[in-house]
């Protein structure tokens, strides 16, 4: 079986995935005379920084998303496919999909990244990823189920187990999801729910180096500690979760650690396609390429973002796996693959790092730029700027920026709703 994409005299790139890179790259190549078919298993972009402020009532799935088809309204050479892809076959130059066989010209995988759970199948399966809107949804409606169901039990044990959360990771996810969560303990549960003791929700973040935010420089690390101290999160430093069965945390020292609700955001692994030539991969599912982004071992396939791996003098284990990079792959590869087609020498990838930021709550935030690093309410206000205008749709900028400023007024937000499909099993 074939999709039904039609064939043309332009040369077809496909690429995979819809995520920061192959979204970017996407629309470079739509106002060029190419053929792009742009294959998502989703029918939208979805804005990963801010997956924990779904998760957390903050802001509505719909906020971070974006229709790809509306992007490309008025390309006719573009065309989205919804589908999951299979497997690649390299000297036949195709791809098998749910929907059949695609051809390409150039493949482009911009696959990204999953939650890397380190072989621990029992962590898998009871710990709470955060890898989409929909795992971020899911973990919005397990917290608020489980302050629905303390209020109906009168053992305290049993309601400090619902009503506290685990957090591990100590990165810029797990950094902003606990400070958010403390937040709320102190500002907006106790509203919802008057009946219950909040002392007894104990948000914990776990990290098994010497520091959080260990990407970033030491003075960040130190005042982001010293954020959530001040917000009250007990945060555990060079010790790793061995355990998970659904209640317990059982830390590497043997400390227990009582919590119906585990955050997992420590560490991902690059989502594995099947074809893709074995002495192409490299530790944790990436796939090496050259300055070029040419997948090692093919002529026509390349990577880009968070799957791929490139070493530079000055980043001899790869890039950063954030969104900086791999919109500035896309850049740059749009223009090689116009290059190719018109017989140009091509131009090798260059790393230009703009910087890390991080925010912890209201008015904390830490900033690393390249001339410069400070932190406090500055760093705040640079960290919403930025994250508003990395957001697709002038609509949903104008939805973020009042959800922020509503609760930056009112410490309050109206969006902690239990939603889920009606077939959809709830939490224990």
């Amino acid at each position: 079986m074939k999709s039904n994409i039609k064939e043309t005299d332009l040369k077809r790139i496909v690429i995979v995935g819809a995520g920061f890179g192959g979204l970017k790259l996407a629309r470079l190549l739509s106002g060029k005379d190419f053929q792009v078919v742009l294959v998502d298993k989703h029918n939208y972009h979805q804005f990963q920084p801010l997956f924990y402020q779904v998760a957390t009532s903050g802001l509505e799935p719909s906020a971070i998303s974006f229709p790809l088809r509306k992007v490309f309204q008025g390309s006719p050479n573009t065309h989205i496919r919804v589908t999951e892809v299979k497997s690649v076959n390299s000297k036949e130059n195709y791809i098998d999909t749910g929907i059949g066989r695609i051809n390409y010209d150039y493949l482009v995988l911009a696959i990204g990244t999953d939650t890397n759970f380190f072989g621990n199948q029992r962590i898998k399966e009871n710990a709470m990823p955060m890898k989409s809107v929909g795992e971020a949804l899911g973990i919005r409606n397990r917290i608020l189920e489980h302050y629905e169901a303390a209020l109906s039990l009168e053992d305290k044990d049993e309601r400090e187990a619902l009503m506290s959360i685990v957090v591990v990771g100590g990165g810029p996810t797990g950094v902003e999801v606990s400070g958010t969560l403390a937040e709320m303990r102190k500002h907006i549960l106790p509203k919802d729910y008057p009946e219950l003791d909040f002392k007894l929700m104990q948000i914990s973040l776990i990290e098994s180096s010497s520091r959080l935010l260990s990407s970033m420089s030491e003075i960040a690390s130190k005042k982001a500690e010293k954020y959530l101290n001040e917000l009250e999160v007990d945060i555990r430093k060079n010790i790793s979760v061995k355990d998970y069965d659904g209640k317990n945390v059982t830390l590497s020292n043997g400390t227990i650690l009582k919590a119906k609700t585990l955050v997992w955001a420590a560490g991902v692994t690059g989502n594995k396609l099947e074809g893709v030539p074995g002495e192409a991969l490299a530790d944790k599912n990436r796939l090496k390429v050259d300055r070029y982004n040419k997948v090692q071992g093919t002529e026509n396939i390349f990577a880009i973002g968070d799957v791929a791996l490139m070493t530079e003098e000055a980043y001899p284990k790869g890039h950063p796996q954030m969104a900086q990079p791999a919109m500035q792959q896309a850049e740059n590869l749009a223009h090689n693959l116009d290059s190719i087609k018109q017989g140009k020498t091509l131009k090798p990838f260059h790393y230009k790092d703009p910087g890390s930021l991080a925010t912890v709550g209201k008015n904390k935030a830490v900033a690393d730029l390249p001339f410069i690093k400070f932190q406090g309410f500055l760093a705040w206000i640079v960290w919403m700027l930025v994250h508003l205008m990395s957001i697709v749709g002038v609509k949903n900028r104008l939805m973020i920026f009042i959800n922020w400023a509503w609760n930056y007024v009112t410490y309050d937000q109206s969006l902690r709703l239990i939603i889920r499909p009606e077939n959809d099993k709830k939490s224990e």
